[in-house]
């Protein structure tokens, strides 16, 4: 490959981005620093990104490079393992800058933490030791045309031949490594660690959803890929015993959608104190000193503080519980604290996105301004599981003590 230019022109052509050498962060206050200097950067394109489906390839190769593409990988292994509420405040701060960027690593993150849980010891050595040094780990699980998400088409043979196709491939087109979910002869998943260059797998651009338009979250075709089985999880077993791993993926998610709305209210305060015009009715030279405009602004950042409180705290009990061994209850504790943080992350960066017109008035609505991007990006990202299910694990915790579903999207 010649450029970055090359990989974005010949995405569907399966280029292999470049590995370029990775920092090691040390501890959580370097991670949120870089955090804020990825964003800063991020967010100077990232409408014109949306706008022209333009993929962020140096700013991913920046997220990499800074390090933080390591901050929850164990201390015993070389990484910072930051707090949960440093891993969420990360997400977030990048994804009110461009969360499709908050998007292309977040899968990274929950299958490290797969791996954590469910693989060998050499396994974890060599997978943890790569990432460090600058791999990417993207997606290769979900699938079309199948009755529910978890239910699998692809198969992996004994001698370890790989054959399937994927969709919703978050994070592959960047990725050195493409994480394959599938099942083996014994009807059991495993998941195999891909490099990427291997005959017969092929990730095409074709993501076309209208927001998180940038991801390239789309198709995954295998054919005769022969696996490493020295490099097949068994992540099967990650549900023989209590776990956090939707907990963990689920955290992420809720931070995506925090940043959205921090997104969306920057904007349209900007908005609001420089381009809007005031109502006639309000008898005021700025629309910023429209009394109903003032306490809708302060209506939308007193909930997007409540969600950033939960999310602060749902990291702070998967913090808790990470300290010991799990139980089925301490689980439980985590994906509940995780759900009510789901619930008012998904809130407000839909009501967000959706008043900021409603402030800023109709000029906020052209198309140079890109502002609906806010509204698409939180309708896209907040499909990932209902949360009208988040209402209902809730409730059934705590009225009559049942523990939630173990998946990734509880």
């Amino acid at each position: 490959m010649s450029s970055l230019a090359d990989a974005i022109v010949q995405s569907d052509l399966d280029i292999i981005p470049l590995l370029l050498p990775a920092q090691v962060l040390r501890n959580d206050a370097q991670a949120i620093k870089a955090a804020h200097e990825l964003a800063q950067v991020a967010r100077l394109q990232a409408a014109k990104r949306d706008q022209q489906r333009k993929l962020p390839w140096s700013e991913i190769e920046q997220f990499t490079r800074s390090g933080l593409g390591s901050i929850s990988i164990p201390r015993e292994y070389g990484g910072p393992q930051v707090s949960f509420v440093t891993l969420a405040e990360v997400f977030a701060i990048i994804s009110a800058a461009d969360p499709a960027l908050g998007q292309i690593p977040q899968n990274q993150f929950g299958i490290l933490n797969l791996v954590l849980g469910s693989a060998t010891e050499a396994q974890k050595q060599q997978l943890f030791k790569s990432v460090l040094d600058g791999w990417r780990i993207g997606n290769a699980g979900p699938e079309r045309g199948t009755k529910n998400t978890l239910e699998l088409k692809a198969r992996i043979s004994a001698d370890g031949v790989l054959n399937g196709q994927k969709f919703y491939s978050t994070g592959a087109l960047f990725a050195h490594w493409v994480a394959v979910k599938a099942l083996n002869e014994d009807g059991r998943q495993v998941l195999a660690f891909i490099r990427r260059g291997t005959p017969g797998l092929r990730i095409v651009d074709d993501w076309s959803g209208f927001g998180q338009r940038t991801t390239a979250s789309g198709t995954i075709l295998l054919n005769n890929v022969q696996a490493d089985p020295e490099l097949v999880v068994d992540n099967w077993r990650i549900n023989d015993t209590p776990n956090i791993q939707g907990a963990v993926s689920q955290l992420i998610q809720a931070a995506i959608d925090a940043g959205i709305a921090r997104g969306a209210i920057d904007d349209a305060i900007d908005f609001v104190k420089k381009r809007a015009r005031p109502w006639i009715d309000a008898k005021v030279e700025r629309a910023s000193d429209d009394l109903y405009v003032i306490a809708d602004i302060g209506k939308l950042k007193i909930e997007l503080h409540a969600a950033e409180a939960l999310l602060r705290k749902a990291g702070q009990v998967l913090d808790q519980v990470s300290a010991a061994p799990f139980t089925a209850e301490s689980a439980a504790r985590a994906s509940i604290a995780v759900a009510e943080a789901k619930v008012l992350t998904t809130e407000i960066s839909l009501q967000a996105s959706e008043k900021l017109f409603e402030l800023a008035g109709s000029r906020a609505t052209l198309a140079e301004f890109n502002l609906d991007r806010h509204w698409r990006n939180a309708r896209v990202h907040t499909l990932h599981d209902p949360v009208r299910w988040k209402y209902y694990a809730v409730g059934a915790y705590r009225l009559n003590g049942t523990l939630p579903a173990r998946h990734s999207w509880i």
